[in-house]
């Protein structure tokens, strides 16, 4: 009778586990230990500096996409220039 409840034991323990390591204690246990385990609350730091991190990739992006541009129309004004030979203008 001993295995019966050993068995249903067995089964529920993976649900037990998920659901204490989905709780809120859990979640705020996980970020306590990644932001280096300060009791202080530096929520407004952390958020401030996500913030300007993704405003740096974004302006990464925006500057990268800025040097394709320009690297495009520099070939463009330049295979244009060298197709164009001065002989063929009629002045």
């Amino acid at each position: 009778m001993w295995w019966i409840a050993l068995i249903v034991l067995a089964f529920l323990l993976p649900e037990v586990i998920s659901t204490v390591l989905d709780s809120r204690l859990a979640r705020a246990a996980a970020a306590r230990l990644e932001s280096g385990g300060s009791g202080r609350d530096d929520g407004p730091v952390n958020d401030r500096i996500r913030y300007l991190e993704g405003e740096v990739d974004r302006l990464t992006d925006d500057v990268r996409r800025l040097r394709e541009e320009s690297d495009f129309l520099h070939r463009l004004l330049t295979e244009r220039s060298s197709a164009s030979d001065p002989g063929d203008r009629a002045d």
